[in-house]
């Protein structure tokens, strides 16, 4: 594979790199090792990337059924979790991470969260509380895509919770998200996200509706990330040659990313989706990027690697490094 730079992420992939066929999914013999049970606390997770200090928050969690991950059956998602000692009877856990971007100068929130419309969560406020933060501190948020999940802590209780923030998105979602047509032709399960939808174009006037990568701010890039949903975008910060790269739902917990070919349902264009997985894990791979992933176990920090010709994640070890 040809060398790849860091700010390819930042700029686009190279059109010749689009990776080779799915990773085979194996799923081992369960094992009577049960995930161990949730503790009641607002974990906090602070990293340095040059200038920037990025900090992890999560408004909580939510599990998701094995049967919402088409590509496998349910049997083989859960085996699979089982394998991973993270199986759980309701599914596989889904944490919804945030990230607080600080360059000293302004505060830029990386989604924020379903608040209460999935799952156990609603938790970003007391988080923010742990840091001494007020939400109208917040200078810019940008939201990686339209689903509820990502951008229901805006808009919750029918405000602006953020009155003080920038509101980036993708063009490409927000006219998606806000056309009845696609709103009609929809699922049940997507309604909740189109009625989001159109309380952030309402309620959000400093809202910027964007098209494809750019710097927002000095070090703080957009990555086009499409397929998850048309707009789907993610985050690169840079500084001091460091770099993390936030990628949102690119990578799922218990199935990814040893396997590009399981989706996840509410993914309408999978095709798209497995083609952008086919094209980003060989790259993050080969540049060994630091990756912050919204669904990952928290702080949702980690790697690609390739290990002896098949692709994990690897956990960042991130805690008390200089």
């Amino acid at each position: 594979m040809a060398p790849i730079s860091r700010r390819s992420f930042a700029t686009g992939f190279p059109l010749g790199i689009l990776g080779g066929g799915a990773l085979p999914f194996t799923a081992s013999t369960p094992s009577v090792a049960q995930a161990p049970s949730a503790v009641g606390v607002t974990p906090l997770a602070q990293i340095r990337v040059g200038r920037f200090t990025v900090t992890a928050l999560t408004d909580g969690y939510a599990d998701m059924p094995y049967t919402f991950f088409p590509g496998r059956t349910p049997t083989e998602v859960e085996q699979a979790a089982t394998a991973q000692f993270v199986a759980r009877s309701s599914g596989v856990r889904f944490v919804f991470n945030q990230y607080l971007i600080d360059d000293g100068e302004r505060k830029i929130l990386l989604d924020t969260g379903p608040a209460g419309s999935i799952g156990q969560t609603g938790a970003l406020p007391q988080a923010f509380a742990a840091l001494g933060l007020r939400r109208d501190q917040i200078d810019a948020v940008i939201v990686t895509h339209m689903h509820q999940d990502h951008m229901g802590g805006l808009i919750a209780g029918g405000q602006n919770n953020f009155p003080n923030a920038d509101v980036y998105i993708d063009r490409r979602d927000v006219s998606h998200w806000t056309d009845p047509a696609k709103q009609n032709g929809a699922p049940d399960y997507l309604q909740t996200s189109f009625k989001m939808a159109t309380d952030v174009v309402r309620l959000c006037p400093r809202l910027q509706a964007i098209d494809g990568p750019r710097e927002i701010a000095r070090g703080i890039s957009i990555v086009d990330l499409t397929g998850h949903t048309p707009g789907h975008i993610g985050v690169r910060i840079e500084d001091a040659g460091r770099s993390l790269i936030m990628v949102s739902d690119m990578i799922f917990p218990v199935v990814h990313p040893s396997a590009t070919d399981v989706n996840f349902l509410f993914e309408q264009d999978r095709a798209a989706a497995k083609a952008m997985r086919d094209r980003f894990f060989p790259l993050a791979a080969a540049e060994g990027a630091l990756i912050a992933a919204t669904h990952m176990p928290f702080p949702g920090l980690g790697r690609i690697v390739t290990d002896r010709g098949k692709m994990r994640w690897d956990v960042a070890d991130w805690a008390l490094q200089s």
